[in-house]
């Protein structure tokens, strides 16, 4: 397991460079919980000294206190802590008034969102004060960031926000891809660092609970399933800290990971009437968690034909095999628990997650292989069809994929099934049609000799980008 600073090179450079600017900067950064947006911050304010505010659920007033506490002793200004805590405006004019360093004042206002929220003036405030003096004294570099992607997009962002169109560059921060991860455990194995990434996805915190001295499995016992461990509860602080009356969502999460992905389906799962459902399924879709799915096949999706997938790894695992086994993990301890109710059916839980990895893996495949024509990548779902990869690409191609974790027995192929499933896709185009099949195990020599389907094995998809 690493536990050094990974990745977000790009990300640094572009704060490196907007300190070093010669304009005033101001700089939104976002994203899900957990992806990193702290530590990159931080990271970056090693090289330069600046004010880092961390905005929380508390009073205007409580918040006014402690930022203006912490500016005093970043600035080397005491009586800056003795000011009233009266207001955003007077606070942050006296700040920059008494920055008396040679350097521009990096000014950081972390979990922007709660600082918000006790404060919703906030934004107007340094509206005013961009627009009156920091945009043209080029001495202040602004980083705004928050974990509530819907809050920033809107109320940053937005175009309906005071501080529309006065960003001058923006970081969205997603977690990691499935090649950065291998950097969290790189002496495992391509299918123990997929598993992992199965579970943790590219979240960093989640990827550095898992040991690399253990398996994937014995990290599930110790990490997710046991008591005290550190994400035995995350899924529950996540929620409880961005989100109200959490009953509905724990409701519409369970029947998520249960496989019920309809409006009608959850409904039906969940008691919550359909008209109900957009309000909750929209807030778990802006904190990240959710992504709303149809079949890709070119032409404008049919509402009906919508679906809801959980787009967090964590989440999905846990409220699949963790929440609704609660009692029995009590009852009988996380390792009994593992054996009896999660790992029996965890073969083809991954299965599901090898088609997601399979997905992400499209444009280093294309990379790969020099394809330079724009794509979208998707699936496709009908009444008789279920097609596990679906990419189209500009150039007149598209690309339809078969995904296998599980073992293909010798002298049986996939090829028979596949050319249905083909065949069923509604090519309305009129593409040409690239078959692809990706599988858990190595290739065997003979099938990359097949000119009318490419193989990909797993590790294809780690070292050779397909």
């Amino acid at each position: 397991m690493s536990s050094g600073f990974i990745g977000r090179q790009e990300e640094l450079a572009l704060l490196h460079r907007a300190f070093s600017d010669s304009v005033s900067g101001l700089i939104p950064i976002y994203g899900r919980r957990r992806v990193g947006k702290s530590e990159l911050i931080l990271r970056f304010l090693r090289d330069h000294e600046g004010i880092y505010f961390l905005g929380k659920q508390a009073p205007q007033a409580l918040q006014l206190r402690e930022f203006l506490e912490e500016a005093a002793a970043a600035t080397g200004e005491p009586l800056l802590a003795t000011l009233p805590a009266d207001g955003w405006k007077r606070a942050l004019t006296a700040v920059t008034e008494r920055w008396r360093k040679p350097a521009r004042l990096v000014l950081v206002f972390d979990e922007f969102q709660w600082t918000v929220e006790a404060s919703p003036e906030l934004p107007s405030v340094i509206q005013e004060l961009w627009d009156r003096s920091w945009s043209r004294s080029g001495n202040v570099l602004l980083i705004l960031c928050g974990s509530y992607v819907g809050f920033m997009e809107r109320e940053v962002l937005g175009r309906k926000s005071p501080l529309f169109g006065r960003r001058t560059a923006q970081i969205l921060l997603r977690a990691f891809d499935y090649r950065t991860a291998v950097a969290f455990h790189p002496r495992w194995g391509h299918e123990e660092q997929a598993r992992a990434y199965f579970i943790c996805g590219g979240v960093p915190l989640y990827q550095k609970s898992f040991g690399a001295g253990k398996s994937v499995e014995a990290n599930i016992v110790s990490q997710i399933l046991d008591e005290y461990s550190a994400l035995r509860r995350e899924p529950e602080f996540l929620l409880h800290e961005e989100l109200r009356e959490v009953d509905n969502y724990y409701a519409i999460l369970v029947a998520l990971a249960a496989g019920h992905s309809t409006n009608r389906a959850i409904s039906a799962a969940t008691g919550i009437e359909e008209r109900s459902l957009h309000y909750y399924l929209q807030q778990l879709m802006e904190l990240g968690y959710l992504r709303r799915r149809y079949p890709l096949t070119g032409t404008r999706p049919v509402t009906r034909h919508v679906r809801y997938a959980l787009d967090d790894p964590l989440l999905r695992f846990w409220f699949r095999f963790v929440f609704p086994n609660t009692s029995y993990i009590a009852q009988r301890g996380p390792e009994r628990a593992f054996r009896d109710r999660i790992r029996p059916h965890l073969d083809a839980y991954f299965g599901a997650c090898f088609e997601r990895l399979c997905r992400e893996a499209m444009p280093f495949i294309y990379a790969a292989e020099g394809v330079t024509a724009g794509f979208e990548v998707g699936e496709y779902w009908d009444r008789g069809a279920q097609i596990d990869i679906v990419s189209l690409r500009e150039d007149g191609w598209t690309d339809i994929g078969e995904c296998k974790w599980g073992s293909i027995q010798a002298g049986r192929s996939p090829q028979a099934e596949f050319d249905r499933r083909v065949a069923a896709y509604p090519n309305s185009r009129g593409a040409t049609i690239c078959r692809r099949i990706f599988t858990r195990q190595p290739v065997d020599p003979a099938r990359r000799k097949d000119t009318a389907t490419r193989w990909h094995s797993l590790a294809d998809l780690y070292e050779r980008g397909g």
